[in-house]
């Protein structure tokens, strides 16, 4: 144990320097231009230092409270750190590993039908009548790489930087009787082994792009993944752990060095974070335009959508069983974008959401911020036509943009087993005048009264509420 407390004094004040550096950094990233933030206005701004802040809050957890010998699982985003056109219907989890080591997950499915009877609502099945629901859609996924945007390069997207070395979601996922379940994690499957198993390791046969001493074998970093919700109204959250099954011994003692480590860590988690997103939205997204490095059909056009895509590391690190879209409704007080999703091949979740030009979710509990397919009036035809407006339109499928004069648009589908491209929803986009939305709707489209929509309000926010307590 040290005791040099001079020596830990200019250590740890030379950290602390390092991290007001970067956090300066990361604040030049919401009004300088070389750092491509969105237009300056107002409301920009001041969102942008919210959205700046909810950084540095998910930054604390993850330098500070990160242990892969003794994993917790934490909220990845949350309402109080929306990023990165966060989906309204899901808690994002993650917790950090060792993949060299073995742990086992446990969890425990909260469902009024009991699981020992078929068919089972994750397989298709309808769910009960009434009573609590499990959550519509969950998935566990084992990487290796950094966290989306962590590195603050663009490059972190090149092919092999991350490695996805296992996945399960909630059509493979075995539980037992009671709704419990257990998730192996391990390098390899062990002998005989026929329970749930995520594995931690995989041998790739290419070299690391960037960095050419990382050998063939990609061991998982952490183990992240969604519990998507889709009746806000039942459905309620899994609470699940993780451990490792060896004995991690005992922790080790505090000192300088860690914490200056962790110091240094908290300003590059924000700064990169700030740096990677903006770079992101401008660049492959082309969210302000073409330039160098906008990908072909996947830049954001305004009033339309993008070339429907499957999650990569191209999309800056997706759930890796959605197809996404993406574009930027532009919109005055007194219009309307009427979207129009077609389904040919029944999807496991179906979500639209908006954002502001941060990437900050639109209020999702106290605002109609998204839509899933369950809070949608599908039309007669089996279409989906959302309206996404400034002013309640007076239909049930009304997505608020609460006066944002450009927003994100995010439609995502999840499939567990990516089907052909042919086979993949449509997605179109049609502005119109607010005052005329009913005529571009069916004739026998419901109305939807001021009533109803503070009804729909009200279960949202006791739905976040509880889908985020904290105890």
């Amino acid at each position: 144990m040290s005791t040099n407390g001079s020596e830990a004094q200019r250590q740890l004040r030379e950290a602390w320097d390092a991290m007001l550096a970067s956090l300066a950094e990361a604040r030049d990233a919401l009004d300088q231009p070389a750092l491509m933030p969105p237009p300056l206005s107002e409301r920009n701004l001041a969102e942008g230092y919210r959205y700046l802040m909810g950084h540095l809050h998910a930054a604390v957890e993850r330098a500070f409270h990160t242990d892969p010998l003794r994993p917790q699982f934490r909220n990845a985003l949350s309402p109080v750190t929306r990023a990165t056109i966060d989906n309204a219907d899901a808690i994002y989890f993650y917790a950090p590993l060792d993949g060299r080591r073995s742990y086992l997950l446990r969890g425990d499915v909260a469902d009024a039908r009991p699981w020992r009877e078929e068919p089972r609502p994750w397989r298709g099945a309808a769910p009960a009548a009434s009573g609590r629901k499990a959550p519509h859609y969950v998935i566990f996924e084992t990487s290796f790489g950094v966290l989306a945007g962590d590195s603050g390069e663009l490059s972190e997207l090149r092919p092999g930087v991350k490695t996805q070395t296992g996945r399960l979601d909630s059509s493979e996922l075995a539980l037992n009787p009671d709704g419990s379940f257990e998730i192996l994690l391990a390098p390899e499957r062990p002998a005989g082994f026929a329970g749930n198993y995520l594995s931690t390791l995989k041998r790739v046969s290419q070299p690391h792009p960037l960095d050419p001493s990382i050998g063939s074998e990609r061991y998982a970093q952490y183990v992240s993944g969604r519990q998507l919700f889709y009746d806000w109204e039942r459905e309620e959250a899994i609470h699940f752990e993780i451990a490792p099954l060896e004995d991690a011994g005992e922790a080790s003692d505090y000192g300088a060095e860690q914490a200056a480590r962790e110091l240094r860590r908290f300003g590059e988690i924000v700064r990169g974070q700030m740096k990677f997103w903006n770079a992101f939205w401008t660049i492959p997204m082309g969210t302000y335009g073409p330039r160098p490095g906008t990908i072909p059909g996947i830049g954001f056009p305004r009033n339309a959508f993008n070339t429907i895509n499957a999650a990569s590391g191209a999309t800056g690190g997706g759930m890796s069983t959605n197809l996404y879209a993406g574009g930027v409704a532009r919109l005055a007080e007194d219009e309307a974008l009427i979207v129009e999703n077609r389904i040919q091949l029944a999807p496991q979740y179906i979500g639209f959401q908006v954002a502001n030009p941060w990437g900050e979710s639109i209020e999702y509990a106290n605002r109609v911020g998204s839509r899933n397919g369950f809070q949608s009036h599908v039309d007669d035809d089996g279409a989906t036509r959302l309206v996404l407006a400034h002013r309640d339109p007076g239909v049930q499928n009304w997505v608020d943009l609460t006066g944002h004069a450009e927003a994100f648009m995010s439609p995502r589908w999840a499939y567990s087993k990516t089907p052909p491209t042919e086979q993949w929803p449509t997605i179109t986009a049609k502005r119109v005048p607010l005052t005329e939305v009913r005529k571009h709707l069916p004739d026998n489209t419901p109305p939807y009264s001021a009533a109803a929509r503070r009804a729909e309000i009200a279960l949202r926010q006791r739905h976040v509420r509880k889908r985020f307590r904290a105890f």
